[in-house]
Formats: structure tokens, sequence, C-alpha cells
């Protein structure tokens, strides 16, 4: 057998060579890119999780009245300001009358003029009366005298004719007074819609409220039925929430609530979800719902201001939980990576109810005991070494 030469040369190049590729090696399993992956664990728990939902909601007001005129015209005054306190029934402003007064007038004396013709045609009905009364008695008699051969008929029969003709004026005076009562009583509706009118030109309070708009000044012109002031009623005042559709299971009317008004981020307010809205938003997939305050904050937090809300659902019983954030997805379906003997096993799994401190109910797949990955430094596979540790430096995956 030849036997190749060993020289001091190379012998030198192997001494060099061999500690770099140990390094290099100690380096590429400890460090590079065959090191173990360091990720963070969590063991399966067993207990009851209170689920709960946040939402992001803006405070409105229930009751929302927008006052303004009947009629086309021209604001005379306005005795309230933003932020003032109003009383059912109290005057908040005037339109301008124009030319109502006169007609009110105009209107007060036709119906003096009509009372007068009445108190005319009643007079007549009387005469008239008085007169068909001795008409009908001069005939009776005259016809009795004609029986009587003390008359001719032709004078019996003029007397009767002067009664018919009597009881016709009577017809006639009657008549006049029943269309000079009717005509009465309609200059009386005419009065009584310019009153109404003038009364409708005052811009009252409908409700005990707090003024919030006031949208047109003195002397500007505005059509019916455009709002010159606005109220609430601060009695009604409410947030108007938005929950995802994905995590609104459970919420009903009734639940207890934590209202957290943004200018107030330091201070939880008690509330109650006072009704779930029948129409959810279909564009931005969330339910509605409206919390009332069990008590109303002081001073009440203005209208359209943001607040975060969260919903308490009842208590769940106890099954195994895992932190959220140890879900992952493999080739489309969720699961967990489960330790086992420092190796990795994926176990698909059905999830139940989140609760807002990231823990989630765990209906399929793990028990109690059971370690999952909850953070990783990288992606694993089934194939992946793992080295555990209490925190991840760097971005958690």
């Amino acid at each position: 057998m030849k036997k190749f030469p060993i020289n001091m040369r190379s012998m030198t190049l192997a001494l060099v060579l061999l500690p770099l590729l140990l390094a290099f090696g100690y380096v590429a399993t400890s460090s590079g890119p065959l090191s173990p992956v360091p990720v963070t664990v969590s063991q399966v728990q067993q207990q009851a999780i209170a689920p709960a939902l946040f939402g992001i909601g803006v405070v409105e007001a229930r009751y929302r009245y927008r006052i303004g005129p009947s009629m086309t015209g021209r604001v005379l005054r306005l005795d309230v300001h933003v932020g003032d306190r109003v009383s059912a029934g109290q005057v908040l402003g005037e339109m301008d009358p124009v030319d109502m007064d006169n007609k009110i007038a105009s209107s007060d004396a036709a119906i003096k003029r009509a009372n007068a013709s009445v108190v005319a045609a009643e007079a007549r009905v009387k005469d008239s009366a008085a007169r068909a009364e001795y008409a009908r008695a001069q005939s009776s008699r005259y016809e009795r005298l004609a029986r009587e051969k003390s008359v001719s008929k032709d004078a019996a029969e003029a007397k009767y004719q002067e009664y018919q003709v009597s009881k016709a004026s009577l017809e006639a005076a009657k008549a006049n007074l029943n269309a000079t009562r009717k005509e009465l009583d309609m200059l009386w509706a005419d009065y009584n819609g310019l009153l109404q009118q003038r009364r409708n030109l005052r811009l009252v309070a409908p409700v005990d409220g707090l003024v919030v708009g006031r949208y047109i000044e003195p002397g500007s012109t505005v059509v019916a039925g455009q709002p010159v002031l606005e109220i609430i009623d601060p009695k009604s005042i409410w947030v108007n929430v938005r929950f995802n559709q994905l995590q609104s299971g459970g919420l009903a009317q009734g639940l207890d609530a934590s209202i957290v008004l943004r200018s107030r981020s330091n201070q939880s307010l008690s509330g109650r979800v006072d009704r779930v809205e029948p129409l959810a938003d279909a564009v931005t997939e969330e339910t509605l719902a409206k919390v009332l305050f069990e008590r109303l904050p002081e001073p009440l937090p203005p209208i359209g201001e943001l607040a975060e809300v969260t919903v308490s659902l009842p208590r769940l019983p106890a099954t195994p939980v895992i932190p959220n954030a140890s879900i992952k997805l493999l080739q489309g379906q969720a699961g967990v990576w489960v330790v086992e003997d420092n190796g990795l096993r994926f176990v698909p799994i059905r999830v139940g109810t989140y609760d807002l401190d990231g823990r989630v109910q765990i209906l399929d797949g793990l028990k109690a005991g059971d370690q999952v990955v909850v953070y990783s430094k990288q992606e694993l596979s089934r194939r992946s070494r793992i080295k555990i540790v209490d925190q991840l430096l760097g971005e958690a995956k």
C-alpha cells in the first residue's frame, strides 16, 4: 500500500483550518440559521373566563328637538344662547309678525259687525213672526165672517194671501238669521286661526332641556320647517356604540357596561345596554347598540364625544384556556404548536369565546397541562428546533 507523505506545510494548514471549521460549526448551530428558534411558551389552564365586548361609541342625545317656524318669515328675536337651560313652555324667540296683528284686528272688527248683524236678523225674525201671527189671526177671522156672509169671499182670500206672504217673510228672516250666524262662526274660525298663527310665531321649548344649537340669528329669513334652535333632553344622553360582528355574540339588552369618555380617560362610568339595534352596518360589519349611563356625569359630556365602552358578558364554565397570541394558521387551519419532548407538533383546535385579557376558550384539541408556543423569533415548522426562553428580545411572531 502506498503511503502519502505528510509534510510540515500540510500539517500547518490543517491546524489552522480545523479551529475555523469548529468555530463555524458552533456559530451555525448556536446563533446561525441552524440554531434553535427562541420561543416563549404557556401552559394550558383549566379556568372560567368572563368574556367582554369592546366597542367605540359616540355620545348622543336620544331626544333632540329642532325648533323652527311653521311658515316662512324673518326672525324677530332670540332669547337664548347655546348652553342655556330652558323649561317646557318657555318662549325662546319670536318671528316677525309683519301684518299679522292688523289682520287679527280686522278679523275682530268683522266679528263685531257680524254680531250686530245677528242681532238685527233676530229682530227681523221677531217682527216677521209677529206679522205672521197677526195675519194668521186676520185670515181666520175673515174666513169665519165669509162663512157667515158678513164679508165677501174676495176679502177673505185677500187676508189669506196676506197671511201666506207674512209666513214667507218669516221663513226668509229665519234663513237670513241662520246665514248670519254661520257667517259669524266662520269669522270666529278665521279669528282663532289667526290667533293660532300668531302664537306659532313664538318659538317655544317643548320640554325641559339644554340649548345645543343656534343656527339662525335675528334678522335672517327662514323657510317653514327650517331649524332655528336645537334642544336636547339632558336626561336622555346615551352612547351609540359599534361592536365587531365577529365578537358581538351574547350582546343583549340589560347587560352591564363600563364607559370611558375620551376627555376623562382616567374615569370609568357605569352604564347599561339599553337596546341592540335591529339593523347592523353591513359596510363596516359592525353591530350597533345604545348604552345608557347609570348616573349622568357632571358636567355633561359634549354631544359627539368619543367613548370606549366595555360590555360585561356572563361568566362561562371552566374550559381549557390559552393566550390568543398562540393561535397560528398552518395551511389555512387554525391551531397551536404544542411542545412535546423539546419537539413541536401542530394541533388543530376549535376556539370559543375571547376575553379582553387576551385569553380564549379551547373547545376541542387541547387539555389542561399542555404546553403551547406563544411567541417565536421566526416562523415555525414541524422540523424546527426550539429553545424556550422567558422573553424574546426581538420582534415577536
